[in-house]
């Protein structure tokens, strides 16, 4: 077990005042079997939103509000402790067989999670991949640790080479990207085989050596969930599964259902600085 004290703070800077503004943040993780959320706040500024909150179609917890009056800049601030208890080990050896897979049955239970998404779009030669694995693996486990495999040899992480819209194809393409293009690739091949895939978002603590009390800058970031009589995860940027340092925020099919914070405003003169910062402890 690992507890994880996590700060997010994303602030956006107007170039002129802004009449109003309507927002969502997804940025508190979520309590399910391997994780507990002890305490969770979210601060807003300027102090004059007006906050509903409530659970989206895939679980996440979100925080809808609105600003009514004149403001030079949107502030949110998510502050959350969370117990982490990844289970050991993940085996899937005792999976599903591609037959027990195909099964209308099976497929109708996840059925959100089989189709394409514009983001998880693949190109001719990714299908062609995808299709080779699928020919060549005894089962859906070999054939997502295949695609795993292709991933870590093929994709670099480079931030600054893609951006929010790009799709698997590009991503392939070029080769590099960041935890959310290296999910879509993976979720875009298992899908195109028929493996029920979801992308999740949240948190992870990069350095296991830091120790207990000290706070060190910490990532949002992005891995994938796939279906083999249950959910088994796995986080393709980092080419491991799952450890008591990643926490779970959002799932969904692709990155467009856990955007952390998405909004509009009216009037103003456009955004003039944006900062994200997360920070991470461990306390016990």
């Amino acid at each position: 077990m690992t507890r994880l004290k996590i700060d997010h703070v994303t602030r956006y800077d107007y170039n002129d005042n802004v009449s109003k503004s309507y927002n969502e943040a997804r940025m508190t993780p979520l309590t399910d079997d391997e994780q507990v959320v002890l305490e969770a706040e979210l601060a807003l500024s300027p102090g004059i939103a007006t906050v509903s909150n409530y659970r989206d179609y895939w679980g996440t917890r979100v925080a809808a509000f609105d600003i009514q009056g004149r403001h030079r800049h949107l502030e949110v601030r998510s502050s959350a402790t969370v117990e982490v208890h990844r289970r050991p080990g993940d085996e899937v050896a005792d999976g599903l067989s591609w037959a027990e897979l195909a099964t209308p049955e099976v497929l109708d239970a996840v059925s959100d999670f089989v189709p394409q998404t514009p983001l998880t779009r693949l190109g001719p030669e990714l299908e062609r991949i995808a299709e080779e694995i699928r020919r060549e693996a005894a089962d859906p486990a070999a054939a997502a640790a295949a695609i795993f495999r292709g991933i870590a040899t093929h994709m670099q992480y480079v931030p600054g080479v893609t951006g929010v819209h790009t799709d698997a194809e590009a991503a392939w393409r070029e080769a590099k990207g960041v935890c959310q293009d290296l999910a879509h690739v993976a979720l875009g091949m298992m899908r195109h085989i028929g493996i029920p895939a979801r992308y999740v978002s949240g948190y992870l603590h990069p350095d296991y050596e830091a120790g207990i009390g000290t706070t060190v800058p910490g990532e949002s970031h992005a891995w994938v969930e796939w279906w083999n009589d249950r959910w088994y995860a796995y986080d393709p940027t980092n080419h491991t599964q799952l450890t008591d340092f990643h926490v779970t925020v959002a799932r969904g099919r692709d990155y467009t259902d856990v955007t952390p914070l998405k909004g509009m405003v009216t009037g103003g003169g456009g955004t003039s600085g944006l900062q994200v910062q997360v920070e991470v402890t461990q306390t016990a």
